[in-house]
């Protein structure tokens, strides 16, 4: 979730054994197709995960489901000290994946008339976004749902990243941010454009939408998640820890170059940290089966009425190509074999996640880095839904951008 929106530089791998991990399989409960075993089915999605490793991430996770099963797939390790392999129910921190459960929370209020999404958000929190051009009296929740508010992303505030995602990181790890001073943060910056006339990331937005949630239901937005989202869909192993840095068990460890580049960036361990700088933008903790639960509910519109759903895809270009697109928490884009998915990436110190639906939600996709100095997100997604090797996924100016999101 951090700001870094550019791709990362791939490296060599870390430890030359990770190379030969060889990729571990759970076989879904499903009976294969005719002529085509099940493992079969998602060889490319293996591939393309295994290829991850050899590029210098540690270690990686992955799950798919459509109408035949479940598949789960892991490579690399879990811990650099002792070598201990990744498993497909290890816990991470989700990042802006979180995004779309903040969405989804507002939108039901909507459908419930406690609020509109055309809303100001000044009739919510009246004076907070003030400073430098920014007026939260002309700029809607739609518009931080959708990124087109144009309110400044803290996490590119120069103090913010040295401070937090860079070299401070290690003697900041464990301090609290409120949202208040996140938002206060954005304000010291002019905005990147008038509401509604361009879209441009910013955690900001969803920092923004959480505090509106809190202000309308009079309850924390990670509980009104739970009791909206979580508990209905049945994600047991979703946590939102607050200003906690531990990470429930099971889990691995998470390693990050802190945006050192270079062929060998100095990598430290970042797995405890608290999460409050990034709060309803990106504190989730999930697993790969959890997120895959949520969008094949989200997508079957089995989250939201008619009319919300309509407004959750609803998108707006992210470059001027029109190519990417973005609704209320989510993306989208055609993949090189034509298939549209659905889609949102995460990232956090550490860990780089992925999680992706098909339109009708009946072929779902989600895994995770616990390295985020290397690897490709738009290959296992290429992977996954087209059956495309790594080495033959054609160049997609919509996952160049959007798979990039944090």
């Amino acid at each position: 979730m951090t700001a870094r929106t550019a791709r990362r530089a791939l490296t060599g791998a870390l430890v030359a054994a990770l190379a030969a991990t060889a990729l571990t399989t759970t076989a879904a409960s499903a009976a294969p197709t005719a002529g085509q075993d099940r493992q079969d089915r998602h060889a490319a999605f293996r591939t393309a995960l295994k290829a991850q490793v050899t590029a210098g991430v540690p270690g990686v996770l992955g799950q798919a489901r459509d109408e035949h099963g479940t598949w789960n797939g892991t490579a690399g390790v879990a811990d650099r000290t002792t070598g201990e392999q990744r498993r497909a129910e290890d816990r991470f921190r989700a990042g802006s994946i979180t995004k779309a459960f903040v969405s989804v929370v507002l939108l039901q209020l909507e459908a419930e008339g406690k609020l509109d999404i055309d809303d100001t958000v000044d009739r919510h929190l009246p004076g907070v976004v003030r400073g430098n051009g920014h007026d939260g009296r002309r700029i809607t929740i739609r518009q931080l749902l959708n990124h087109t508010s144009g309110i400044y992303n803290y996490t590119e505030d120069p103090e913010f990243v040295q401070k937090r995602l860079g070299p401070g990181f290690p003697e900041h790890r464990f301090e609290t941010v409120t949202p208040r001073q996140l938002v206060a943060t954005a304000m010291k910056h002019e905005p990147y454009a008038r509401p509604g006339k361009l879209w441009h990331y910013s955690n900001t937005n969803y920092i923004l939408a959480g505090m509106i949630v809190e202000k309308v239901t009079g309850r924390p937005y990670a509980s009104e998640i739970d009791k909206r989202v979580l508990r209905r869909v049945g994600m047991r192993a979703t946590t939102f820890p607050g200003t906690s840095p531990r990470m429930p068990d099971p889990s691995g460890r998470a390693y990050s170059s802190l945006g050192e580049t270079g062929p060998s960036p100095r990598i430290i361990d970042a797995t405890e940290l608290n999460p409050s700088w990034g709060w309803a933008a990106g504190e989730m903790i999930t697993t790969a089966g959890d997120l895959n639960r949520f969008y094949r509910a989200l997508m079957r519109g089995e989250l939201l009425p008619e009319r919300q759903q309509r407004e959750l895809l609803t998108t707006v270009p992210v470059a001027a190509d029109g190519i990417g697109r973005y609704g209320l928490g989510v993306s989208t884009a055609t993949l090189s074999c034509g298939k549209t998915v659905w889609f949102h990436g995460g990232g956090i110190h550490g860990s780089i996640s992925m999680a992706s639906a098909t339109p009708d939600g009946r072929h779902t996709a989600a895994f995770n880095f616990n390295g985020d100095w290397a690897g490709d997100t738009a290959a296992p997604l290429e992977a996954e839904y087209c059956g495309t090797r790594p080495a033959t996924v054609a160049a997609n100016p919509s996952l160049t951008t959007l798979t990039a999101l944090r």
